[in-house]
C-alpha cells in the first residue's frame, strides 16, 4: 500500500501578503518597550566572575627561567632572557653554584589565546591570571607587555579558593608531617638514651 500526498494540502495554508513583516515589527516593538539590562560601561564597572581570564600576571621573584612556558605556549607569544650567575659557596670547602637570573619576560598579548597552558604548566606558579581586562591599546606593537608592565598586575590577582573542609591533606603536607614526626621520635630516642647514660654514671 503507497502513501499518497493529497494535492492540494497545502493550499489552505498560505499567508497573507505582508505577514512575516508584522511579526518582525511586532519583535522590534517588543524589544523597544522591554526594560534593558545593559551595563553603561565604562561609567559602570561589570561585575566579573574571581577566576576570570583578563591579562596574565608575573610574580618575578618566583621565575627560574626554566622556559616550559615559552617551549608550551601554541602561540609562541612568551619571550624570555636570562643569564646564569655564580653563587659563591656558603661554608669553607663548600662547591660553587650556579642560578639563572630573569633578564627578561614579555608576554604579546596581541598574539596570545589566553589558553592558560603558560599558567598551568609553570612549575613555582610564577604566572597567574588576573580579571584586569582594560589594556587596550591604538598600536598593536603596545600589546608587547615587558616584565615591569606584568609585575603590575599581581595586586590585582585574586587570592585561590578555600580547600574543602572534607578534602584529605595534599600529599606534601602528609610527607612533611611524617617526616616531622619520624626525625622527633629519632630525637626524643636519643635524648632517652643521653638520659640514661647519665643515669647509669
Amino acid at each position: 500500500m503507497t502513501d499518497e500526498i493529497p494535492e492540494n494540502e497545502g493550499a489552505g495554508r498560505r499567508k497573507l501578503p505582508g505577514a512575516g513583516l508584522a511579526q518582525g515589527l511586532a519583535t522590534t516593538f517588543k524589544t523597544m518597550v522591554t526594560k534593558s539590562h545593559t551595563r553603561q560601561y565604562p561609567d559602570v564597572a561589570p561585575e566579573l566572575p574571581p577566576r576570570t581570564r583578563g591579562v596574565i600576571a608575573l610574580i618575578e621573584e618566583n621565575c627560574t627561567s626554566c622556559m616550559l612556558c615559552a617551549r608550551e605556549c601554541p602561540d609562541w607569544c612568551i619571550y624570555i632572557d636570562s643569564h646564569k650567575e655564580t653563587i659563591p659557596a656558603p661554608t669553607a670547602g663548600g662547591r660553587e653554584r650556579s642560578r639563572n637570573v630573569l633578564d627578561r619576560f614579555a608576554i604579546d598579548f596581541s598574539l596570545c589565546m589566553y589558553c592558560g597552558i603558560c599558567i598551568e604548566v609553570c612549575p613555582f606558579d610564577a604566572l597567574e591570571w588576573s580579571p584586569e581586562f582594560e589594556y587596550a591599546e591604538y598600536d598593536i606593537r603596545e600589546m608587547l607587555h615587558e616584565k615591569p608592565r606584568l609585575g603590575q598586575w599581581v595586586e590585582s590577582v585574586p587570592p585561590p579558593p578555600a580547600l574543602d573542609d572534607a578534602a584529605e591533606d595534599p600529599k606534601e603536607i602528609s610527607l612533611a608531617q611524617k617526616a616531622a614526626a619520624k626525625k622527633q621520635a629519632a630525637l626524643d630516642a636519643a635524648a632517652q638514651q643521653e638520659g640514661t647514660a647519665d643515669g647509669d654514671a
